[in-house]
């Protein structure tokens, strides 16, 4: 990091750390605004699936029409008003939202009908997304538990083209033929589905406003291998942690991960490379306060993958680049005056693309994000996750069987290191 930038770091550390005792002193939890969290003017994302492009090489499912898509979500912070943001970021042509309702899930396409409340766009029962744009509803009073699985039905009367979705959900969603979104029974639901479509956030407005923690990443934040429908990535175990410790008061937690995502590089199958989605995906969510970067893994492993379908543009990623593009995403988070935390990138020997050129890679690169000063705080994932006194491997206690993601237990154990990280402060 330059000289200058990093005297801004320090400064900026300096008066964040003054902040985080004041806030410890009055007893508010990590991440609290005093007054104020932000432009959110009280809103936080409770939940959010950050958006991507559909391919035919991973979803069979490309476009929708005359068909009602349930999507299952999971709140992380509660509060007693409720908007949701509908998005067409990757359509190629005008996408109408007929209707939406949302309503708390019973079971599977069920839901509780004492919940379930039509919302509106401006007045209006629907919306018209032009190709890139995206719709907040109008705000509804609507109790809206922490912690809870919402469901969240949209209509698409037209044929949608390319269909906006959120391609590894761990979650089972809904489909139906015709206009379902104010059904309460699952009958219609005919056909399941394991992504999110047209809906990239639920928010939620607190009484107490209190900011909130986007987790941003690749397969491992958004999940992948954990325990369909159990809600335990990471991020879903930290927001269990904090509900537990801070009650009403506990900050939420966003899940901005998308499986097979890198830094450096978009891909036909795994999204917007992470510079081009993050003001979208992480500096545009209300109330946010603090960032939990992990992400790196793929620009490294991706190298040593034929240069064609999912893994194009295959580029040799060098330890430098990967470290100038993260220097890059600390400026652009700081100067919105938000924390970032860089978890330092974990062991992968025995993965499908992994070799020891990789390996070498990631050891430098671990070293500089804890070493080099230049994130707000660290997350040593890898000393978590690595078997003690062999750094390269997984340890087996947290494997989900395939040498690079973890299995439940393992993302239970990351959420604890980033809750010691974030209380340290």
């Amino acid at each position: 990091m330059p000289g200058r930038a990093r005297s801004k770091w320090f400064a900026r550390a300096a008066v964040a750390a003054a902040s985080s005792l004041l806030l410890g002193a009055l007893g508010a939890p990590p991440h609290a605004a005093a007054g104020s969290v932000g432009p959110g003017g009280g809103w936080v994302t409770t939940w959010g699936g950050a958006p991507m492009s559909p391919s035919p090489l991973v979803s069979s499912v490309q476009t929708l029409e005359r068909q009602t898509v349930r999507n299952i979500v999971h709140t992380s912070a509660g509060g007693g008003e409720v908007r949701i943001r509908v998005t067409n970021a990757f359509g190629d042509r005008a996408v109408t939202i007929g209707a939406a309702t949302v309503a708390r899930q019973l079971r599977g396409a069920e839901v509780d009908a004492a919940t379930l409340r039509r919302l509106t766009f401006g007045a209006r029962p629907g919306v018209r997304l032009r190709p890139g744009t995206f719709a907040l509803s109008d705000p509804i009073r609507m109790t809206v538990p922490s912690l809870a699985n919402l469901a969240v039905s949209l209509y698409l009367p037209d044929a949608t083209g390319p269909a906006t979705y959120h391609q590894s959900a761990q979650q089972t969603n809904y489909l139906a033929s015709g206009d379902h979104a104010a059904d309460p029974a699952a009958g219609a639901y005919a056909t399941t589905v394991g992504t999110w479509f047209f809906l990239d956030a639920v928010q939620v407005k607190k009484v107490a406003p209190v900011g909130g923690i986007v987790a941003v990443g690749d397969s491992i934040t958004d999940g992948y291998m954990s325990q369909p429908n159990a809600n335990t990535r990471w991020p879903d175990f930290l927001a269990r942690r904090l509900a537990q410790r801070y009650g009403a008061a506990a900050p939420a937690v966003v899940n901005e991960g998308i499986s097979g995502n890198r830094v450096l590089s978009d891909s036909a199958c795994f999204g917007e490379d992470l510079l081009a989605r993050w003001d979208r995906d992480v500096l545009g969510q209300p109330g946010v306060r603090t960032v939990v970067l992990l992400e790196g893994i793929n620009d490294l492993g991706f190298s040593q993958l034929p240069d064609s379908d999912c893994s194009a543009p295959n580029t040799n990623v060098g330890v430098e680049r990967l470290i100038h593009a993260y220097e890059r995403l600390i400026e652009r988070t700081h100067a919105r005056g938000l924390r970032i935390y860089g978890g330092t990138l974990m062991p992968a020997q025995g993965f499908a693309y992994w070799d020891a050129t990789a390996e070498r890679k990631r050891q430098a690169v671990n070293a500089w994000i804890r070493e080099s000063g230049a994130f707000d705080g660290v997350v040593d994932f890898a000393a978590v996750m690595s078997y003690p006194g062999r750094p390269e491997l997984l340890d087996p206690r947290y494997d989900s069987g395939d040498n690079l993601h973890p299995n439940d237990a393992g993302y239970q154990a990351m959420a604890e290191a980033v809750d010691r990280a974030l209380r340290r402060g």
